[in-house]
């Protein structure tokens, strides 16, 4: 199909987002979606990092805008007739967040680029964070410290250029570009903090960015990710921080820089009440085990341990036994540890997992793992059987 390019009117006019225009074709693809082609559209298609512009096309929502060719392409789930006049509404509030993401990405990138002397390879405006991408290591001190300096741009009020310079006056201008360009090149340009080549929308001045806040930080493909939030969606974040904060400190009953130190309080009482329950399931689990001594092979099922005293349980079952085997239901069947201290305990571990549909492993006085099923009298003549043949 034979379409001109769709006029770009982001590009001219950035904040204007209601606008006229024409169905030129209108393509149904998918069960029930169509793809509109107008020739001239408000609406910023998915690209560079940046997710596509929402908002509403003749009163029917645009459910995607992408393009190929120089032609964009609204996805509505309703056909548009070619020919028809239509009027389009882009939803402000998103667009306005989506162009602080870039320009704060702009601010950040360009002074990490210059001051480690590396590349943003990769950037994109996520629905919870914007993520980017760095070929060099960037420790959390020094991304604090450039969160900081990003932040004093974004103080200074400088103005955000965005612009079409000639071939010549490219040729003359040092820019970030992820890739190489053909044709004509949009430059982004902030004093004190970046020059770039960019398709993207942006806020008028770095003041209307509000803020930089760094999110997170991890290392990735031999270089570093930075992810970050910039204007509402940094203060929604903070709101939600804070609301945390203040409902932590009630919790704790503590006063705001404090609640760490509540905090660690609480978690050594904690340990010490769970060392405590481990002693004392101990000593019930070993007054359980008085009426097996006279058995050589000592089966317990013991709801009373918790996993890290299994082992330590099955050995003092052991004690003047040829076997022991401690069971401890899960919601998904039991973990146990089956010991010896006279044999070779390691076939008859490999029976029980044989039997009940289990994984373990060990040595040669301790085995353990998990048991999809288990049935005592069943587990007793495996043990025998196994050690019967290991003589």
């Amino acid at each position: 199909m034979n379409v001109m390019a769709t006029e770009r009117l982001f590009d001219i006019s950035p904040y204007e987002y209601s606008f006229s225009g024409q169905v030129l074709a209108c393509e149904a693809y998918g069960r029930d979606r169509f793809s509109v082609a107008l020739n001239r559209t408000a609406f910023y298609p998915e690209g560079g990092g940046q997710p596509a512009d929402r908002g509403t096309l003749a009163g029917f929502p645009v459910l995607d805008v992408q393009e190929k060719d120089g032609i964009i392409w609204h996805t509505l789930d309703k056909a548009l007739e070619a020919g028809t006049a239509v009027e389009g509404t882009v939803d402000e509030a998103f667009r306005w967040s989506n162009s602080q993401q870039h320009t704060g990405e702009h601010i950040l990138s360009g002074l990490t680029c210059a001051r480690h002397s590396c590349s943003n390879v990769g950037f994109h405006i996520g629905s919870s964070e914007v993520t980017l991408d760095f070929n060099v290591p960037i420790t959390w001190e020094e991304a604090l410290s450039l969160e900081e300096a990003a932040n004093r741009v974004i103080w200074k009020n400088v103005p955000v250029k965005c612009f079409w310079p000639t071939p010549e006056e490219l040729a003359s201008i040092n820019y970030r570009s992820k890739k190489a360009l053909t044709g004509p090149v949009r430059i982004v340009q902030i004093e004190g903090a970046d020059t770039c080549a960019c398709c993207g929308t942006h806020v008028p001045s770095t003041g209307c960015v509000g803020q930089i806040k760094l999110v997170d930080r991890i290392n990735y493909k031999g270089g570093v990710r930075l992810s970050i939030l910039c204007g509402d969606r940094a203060l929604a974040y903070e709101n939600a921080l804070s609301h945390e904060h203040r409902e932590t400190g009630q919790l704790l009953s503590a006063k705001a820089g404090t609640h760490a130190a509540a905090l660690r309080r609480l978690l050594d009482e904690r340990d010490a009440l769970k060392e405590q329950a481990g002693r004392l399931s101990l000593a019930l689990f070993e007054a359980r085990t008085k009426a097996l001594e006279s058995e050589e092979i000592r089966i317990i099922k013991a709801n009373e341990l918790s996993p890290e005293n299994l082992c330590r349980a099955a050995g003092l079952l052991a004690k003047g036994a040829r076997a022991a085997l401690v069971l401890l239901p899960t919601e998904y069947g039991c973990m146990f540890a089956l010991c010896s201290d006279t044999a070779d305990i390691r076939a008859a571990g490999k029976a029980l997992c044989a039997a009940f549909s289990g994984k373990g492993g060990g040595n040669s006085g301790m085995v353990q793992g998990r048991l999809s099923a288990w049935s005592i009298p069943e587990a007793k003549r495996c043990i025998e059987s196994a050690l019967a043949a290991e003589g």
